[in-house]
């Protein structure tokens, strides 16, 4: 299928998304076989968000991707949802349709994908059940409240023969793939070791107290899978990630895109041994999770990662707040943002690429894996996204056991710490346990 994915520099957004609606309404109707699959004749792609924070963001990048139509914005929040839906609206030439739901948009036989970007204890449940309804999926970083989750969320898209793509988008970033194959060709010799860091000026959250739930909000429906808690005063719509009941810290939060750039850059899966330092060093306040934390991830064949959180301190490694460095043998190379510096053997700088956001990329290239129905070409295809989100859920663990923890290279599994083992599971909301 000859398709062009990009505009002319000249071209407005306005007028960028006129033109991909009449090339839209020109094809035939769309017709899908039991599977879920496009008809090879046709042109569109109809998709709805779920979660309007960041799935802002998703639903404008995923509508200006010609042949893609955002029919449904879904969130909890009815004045935030009213208030998105009324912007958004302005950008398109379609109907567009808001629902409090999601499970009801999966039952609109026309839709071919969900984006998840709800908070993480919904992104695993609310993946498998679009897999299971047939829909592909987008679903933000990470792609599990839990390790296991992440096990049948995989089991789940092949079940299923679903596209399933994870939102860390520097696997789409034009330089960061080019810092990836100057890694593999040995530039920097044989790579052993991996640093990765995140830095930010958060502050407290304070204490909060019981409240009557806000009448635009679905608490009930926001809690989901997750077991009951009393609506608090300081939770919502962000601090719930510092929470264990919904989130997983900002190893979860912001770590995964470093620690899966570590992990990639290395060429390691899973790890041997995990071990955690740190905890909430700086307010005394609501917030469950580490804000200072160091995690260190051992693998087979004498390679490391170790990653670090500054979550209250913006000054991270070499006084950036985000980054990741891999040593070999004969050099350094440094990731920052979308680029990459390499140093020699003396730590002299031999040359710096910058890049640009891979969002929209990560987006098209999605996007081209649905037409297809070929979960190959996704650049962070649901298993791959896992491993690195294992990687989170493990230091996260290592770090409330206060163990060292041996795990299996093979998949890993913690061996034998029985603790550890129950912080692999999750805890859900009576008939809320995700299914294959």
């Amino acid at each position: 299928m000859n398709r062009s994915t990009s505009s002319s520099p000249q071209s407005t957004r306005r007028s960028f998304l006129k033109t991909s609606a009449v090339a839209s309404a020109s094809v035939a109707a769309i017709t899908r076989s039991a599977a879920g699959a496009l008809n090879p004749a046709d042109d569109k792609i109809v998709v709805g968000i779920m979660g309007v924070s960041r799935g802002s963001v998703l639903a404008q990048q995923f509508a200006a991707v010609p042949g893609v139509e955002v029919r449904y914005l879904c969130d909890i929040d009815s004045k935030r949802l009213a208030a998105f839906h009324e912007s958004f609206s302005k950008a398109v030439d379609y109907e567009v349709r808001t629902i409090g739901d999601f499970r009801k948009m999966l039952d609109d036989p026309e839709l071919d994908v969900m984006v998840c970007a709800a908070p993480n204890h919904w992104h695993a449940p609310a993946s498998i059940l679009a897999c299971t309804a047939g829909k592909h999926v987008y679903v933000e970083k990470p792609c599990s409240h839990n390790a296991r989750e992440g096990e049948l969320l995989i089991e789940s898209a092949r079940k299923n023969q679903r596209c399933v793509q994870m939102g860390n988008q520097r696997r789409s970033g034009e330089k960061i793939i080019e810092a990836m194959k100057i890694l593999r060709e040995g530039q920097i010799g044989t790579v052993y070791y991996s640093r990765s860091w995140y830095a930010a000026n958060r502050g407290p959250i304070g204490t909060g107290t019981p409240a009557d739930v806000p009448p635009n909000i679905d608490y009930e429906l926001w809690q989901g899978p997750a077991p009951r808690q009393p609506y608090t005063s300081n939770r919502l719509h962000y601090n719930w990630h510092w929470a264990w009941n919904y989130g997983n810290g900002e190893l979860g939060n912001n770590g995964i895109h470093s620690i899966d750039l570590s992990r990639w850059g290395l060429q390691v899966d899973y790890p041997i041994r995990v071990v955690s330092s740190g905890g909430r060093y700086c307010f005394d306040d609501d917030q469950q999770t580490a804000d200072t934390q160091v995690v260190s991830f051992e693998f087979e064949g004498k390679k490391q990662i170790v990653w670090e959180c500054l979550s209250c301190n913006r000054y991270g490694a070499d006084g950036s707040g985000f980054g990741a460095t891999f040593h070999g043998d004969k050099g350094t190379l440094r990731l920052n943002e979308w680029g990459y510096t390499i140093f020699d053997e003396k730590a002299k700088e031999v040359t710096t690429v910058h890049g640009t956001d891979g969002l929209t990329s990560h987006i098209e290239n999605f996007i081209d894996a649905v037409r297809n129905n070929d979960p190959k070409r996704l650049h962070s295809e649901i298993e791959e996204g896992h491993k690195s989100t294992l990687l989170c859920h493990l230091g996260n663990i290592a770090h409330r056991t206060g163990d060292s923890l041996r795990c299996n290279p093979a998949n890993g599994h913690v061996l034998e710490n029985e603790s550890a083992i129950r912080l692999w599971l999750g805890e859900y909301a009576p008939g809320w346990e995700p299914k294959v």
